[in-house]
This record gives C-alpha cells, sequence and structure tokens, in this order.
C-alpha cells in the first residue's frame, strides 16, 4: 500500500487496489468519496452528507447507557460518508485497511474499540440518520488525528457486520484554520511535531515583506527553539524558510535563504545555539503547505520550518 507524497502535499489515501466484486446499487445521487481518504474497492455510497462548517461531536470511547462517555467537540467542515461494502469482505478485513492507511498517512490515533464497543446510541447522534440502527456484535470503531498547517484533520471510521453485508461509516472533520499569528509555539510542541513527521512548521517568526531581518516580536518562538536544542543536546536541525508566490522565483528563492540565515544568526549569537547543529536552507515557495491563492493560504505558506537533521 503505497500513497504517501511529501509531507507538503495533500494526504491521498489508497486501499487494496485489487479486483473485487462490487457491492450491488449505485452511489448516492451527489455523492462522493472524501478528496483525503478513498473507499474500499468496491464499495457503494448509500448515504452522503457534506457541511461546509458545522459541530460534530467525536466518540473517544465506548458507548454506556446509550451514550458515549467521552466525546471531543469539533467544529469545521463535516464530510459524512455510508459505504456498503462488497460480499465476500469481513469487517476485520475493511477495518485493518482504513487503520494503516491512516497510520501511514501519519494520522495520530484517538481512540479505538472492537466488539466491545457498546450497543449504538440513538441514530440522531450520527449525521447520516439510522446508518448504524441494527446492532452488531461485530463492531470495530478508530478515532484519528492528522496534524497540518492547513488546518488539523479527524477522522471517525464506524465498521460493522450487519444481517446482510458489511458497512462503513466514515466521518471527516476539517477544522478551520487558525487565524495567522495566534499560534503559540512551545518546545514540547516542537520536539513532538518533529518526532512524528521529521519537521516543525514555526509560525511565530516574523519579517517585514520583502525584507529577511527578524523583528523583535519573533523573540518567543525563537527561546521555544532555543529551549528544544537545550533539551536535546544530540539534536541537529536545517532552518528552512519559506515564501508564498508572490513575485519571482529567483527573489523568493533568495529570500528564504535570507531569513533562515537570520534566525540562524539570532539563534547562535543572541540564545548562544552552537552553529554545528543548525544549517541555514531556503525553499521558497516550492513548498506550500497550502493555496496561494487566497491571503490565509499565503500566510500559511509564510513560514520557517524546523528539519531533524
Amino acid at each position: 500500500m503505497s500513497f504517501i507524497r511529501k509531507i507538503a502535499m495533500p494526504v491521498l489515501l489508497c486501499l487494496l487496489p485489487v479486483h473485487l466484486p462490487f457491492a450491488h446499487g449505485q452511489d448516492a445521487e451527489g455523492s462522493k468519496d472524501h478528496p483525503l481518504i478513498s473507499r474500499y474497492p468496491g464499495s457503494v455510497i448509500s448515504e452522503y452528507s457534506q457541511k461546509a462548517f458545522d459541530e460534530y461531536e467525536l466518540p473517544l470511547s465506548k458507548v454506556a447507557d446509550g451514550k458515549y462517555e467521552k466525546t471531543q467537540h469539533l467544529e469545521g467542515k463535516v464530510t459524512a460518508i455510508y459505504y456498503t461494502v462488497p460480499e465476500g469482505r469481513s469487517a476485520l478485513e475493511i477495518f485493518r485497511n482504513y487503520e494503516s492507511a491512516l497510520k501511514n498517512a501519519g494520522f495520530q490515533e484517538l481512540f479505538t474499540c472492537s466488539k466491545t464497543c457498546g450497543e449504538p446510541p440513538p441514530s440522531g447522534f450520527y449525521p447520516l440518520n439510522d446508518a448504524f440502527g441494527n446492532y452488531s456484535s461485530d463492531t470495530r470503531y478508530l478515532a484519528a488525528k492528522l496534524t497540518r498547517a492547513a488546518g488539523d484533520v479527524y477522522v471517525a471510521l464506524w465498521e460493522y457486520d450487519s444481517t446482510f453485508d458489511v458497512k462503513t461509516f466514515l466521518a471527516v472533520v476539517e477544522i478551520k484554520p487558525m487565524e495567522s499569528g495566534l499560534v503559540t509555539v512551545n518546545a514540547a510542541s516542537l520536539a513532538s511535531d518533529i518526532t512524528r513527521t521529521g519537521h516543525a512548521s514555526v509560525y511565530g517568526i516574523y519579517f517585514d515583506s520583502g525584507k529577511a531581518d527578524v523583528k523583535p516580536e519573533s523573540g518567543a518562538a525563537l527561546k521555544e527553539i532555543a529551549n528544544l536544542l537545550q533539551q536535546d543536546p544530540q539534536l541537529k536541525l536545517y532552518v528552512v524558510g519559506h515564501t508564498d508566490n508572490v513575485g519571482t522565483l529567483a527573489n523568493n528563492m533568495d529570500l528564504s535563504r535570507r531569513r533562515a540565515d537570520a534566525v540562524v544568526k539570532v539563534l547562535t549569537t543572541t540564545y548562544s545555539v552552537p552553529a554545528m547543529r543548525l544549517s541555514a536552507e531556503g525553499d521558497g515557495p516550492t513548498a506550500p503547505v497550502a493555496s496561494n491563492d487566497t491571503e490565509d493560504g499565503r500566510a500559511k505558506n509564510r513560514r520557517v520550518d524546523l528539519v531533524k537533521q
């Protein structure tokens, strides 16, 4: 199963590309797979719902007395898809394919259960009415999270074996990106991102447009980078500058490198980080994490990445 691209590219999950029999029927009118997660081959969309902005309670526990013991409140773009799986495939097989695909794409497992998940809560809980109205002893559930600069993505996956066939319920919640400049940087979160993905994006380092001088209000973020390096004496980093696509490629490549050089200089002179532990690089506009067609997207792309050497 191979579907992972560069970290800056969109995540695409492709499930087991083998020849399978198809479930009976056609996809519900107006329905489609979520662009981040494909269907299991041969499955058919029975019901579909998508809202540009809505709230969703993500289950993070088993069901007790008709309700979940723990949930997480989410707000953002909510897509809910109800699939009927092709004949001859078990709930376990489908579930394991999704589980593996999500893990390989960088999703963090938040909660999972199987068979002992408890009876389903009232059908009104689900975005699709009566999607899981029939109780099954072979019910499997997984909640997962993908952290990304363009906005975190949460997935809720139910797999269950009904009387006649296997059903899949998939809910995808794309969190609305935070406003630029409101992100708090701390050494622990940087270390976590680097351990998980090999890099961490820092949005708290500021420059004037077209310039490479680090502004004074960048102090908090720079201090946390210094703390990160102090806490892990063996860690060496590439400090990589990124820009949006406004202007020429040559200018942006040069600007991103000069900004990375400036960050390294401040870290080595003001925060006494040994120069041998840092290497400045510039990627210009070549590794965006959001669309450059909007100001919000361009703000996300103007960043400094810390990449483990």
